[in-house]
């Protein structure tokens, strides 16, 4: 433990270092809540870098979260490809059609270019903007979807699965022209100043693939393209379980790794304990109903089970905090940290044994 209050750069890197910074890092993932705070629609918000890039600074300093998000939608990636985005009002932008139609399309495949894409270079000004005004205080976190999760947005769910299961010489093609643009665009949003990738990887999890077909697909797939990645991933599987893939993920050279809040924080914490860390894991559809003393009651829970000797990262489950969550319940898990997250955690243990959480899990 350090005596001497840390930056969100120092406290992120001291944690993800398996050492005690001064206090738990927490990540709001808050993606939509920028439009709220800026008086437009979601779609008029993502319209332009700059208004990504003011919603972050305010929400970092509304929230005292520990990283500012340049995530915007997942389908944005989709759009670099010839795909539309369907806005709403009230949750996430969603894809359009399917970009690949007929499988036979993969045979002639080409990966856009980031720079040709104004979706994308939208993303990249945000993140710039953001690094002119954080410098390296705080860190800024990108995103990319794994060369193995986006074609469930590039041709659909069930024509995926077909493709992958049915197709297996397509199936390869298609995750080498991914790999091409994953990796292009991870290192774009790099150099344009972002810390950190997230490397979005639902499909890997064994909620939607066994993991003996992961092993020989995903897996390789996530060894090769992050080792091309010139800086630093956290791969998150979106509210899925991984339990049971942690030790794999491990292998594939990602320092974190988001964890569902339908399993055990304190084993996923022991699994993984020194070689990478843990994000997680709130749970974000929960969260619209919480009541300030849930919020506060969920932060020490995480906390307690997972804070001791760092590799930890208080955030919620799925990489994106809902819409519908209200500022109450945010602005009571930010509290929560600042009071229970201070190192050491003397409270940890009387609180396990009064609240018997291992037991009820």
């Amino acid at each position: 433990m350090t005596s001497l209050t840390m930056n969100s750069m120092q406290r992120t890197v001291t944690a993800l270092g398996h050492q005690e910074p001064d206090r738990v890092p927490m990540f709001l993932l808050t993606s939509m809540h920028g439009a709220k705070e800026m008086g437009f629609t979601i779609e008029q918000y993502f319209s332009r870098a700059e208004h990504v890039a003011e919603g972050q600074m305010r929400l970092l300093k509304k929230y005292r979260s520990d990283c500012v998000y340049a995530f915007f939608y997942a389908s944005i990636e989709v759009e670099a490809w010839g795909g539309t985005t369907l806005f709403s009002l009230d949750g996430p932008p969603l894809c359009g059609a399917p970009v690949i139609q007929r499988p036979e399309q993969i045979d002639h495949l080409r990966a856009p270019s980031v720079q040709d894409s104004p979706s994308l270079v939208k993303v990249l000004r945000a993140i710039n903007m953001l690094k002119e005004r954080l410098g390296d205080t705080v860190p800024i976190v990108g995103v990319t979807i794994s060369p193995f999760s986006l074609p469930v947005m590039q041709m659909g769910f069930h024509s995926y699965l077909d493709l992958m299961f049915g197709q297996p010489e397509r199936f390869e093609r298609l995750m080498q022209v991914n790999q091409g643009f994953a990796v292009e665009w991870a290192n774009a949003q790099l150099a344009a100043g972002a810390t950190a990738i997230c490397y979005f990887d639902p499909v890997a999890s064994p909620t939607n693939v066994p993991r003996e077909f992961y092993l020989k697909t995903g897996h390789q797939v996530a060894k090769t393209t992050i080792s091309q990645i010139k800086g630093p991933t956290a791969t998150h599987l979106a509210s899925g379980r991984g339990l049971t893939i942690l030790d794999d993920i491990a292998q594939t050279g990602t320092a974190v790794v988001g964890v569902s809040a339908l399993e055990d924080l304190a084993e996923l914490k022991r699994l993984v304990a020194g070689r990478i860390s843990v994000m997680g894991n709130l749970n974000g559809v929960e969260m619209r109903r919480w009541t300030p003393a849930q919020a506060e009651y969920e932060v020490k829970r995480a906390i307690a089970k997972a804070g001791r000797g760092g590799g930890f990262v208080l955030a919620d489950n799925h990489g994106e905090i809902p819409w519908q969550v209200p500022d109450t319940v945010l602005l009571a898990i930010a509290d929560a940290v600042q009071r229970w997250g201070v190192y050491p955690l003397d409270w940890v243990d009387e609180f396990l044994n009064s609240s018997r959480l291992d037991g009820a899990q």
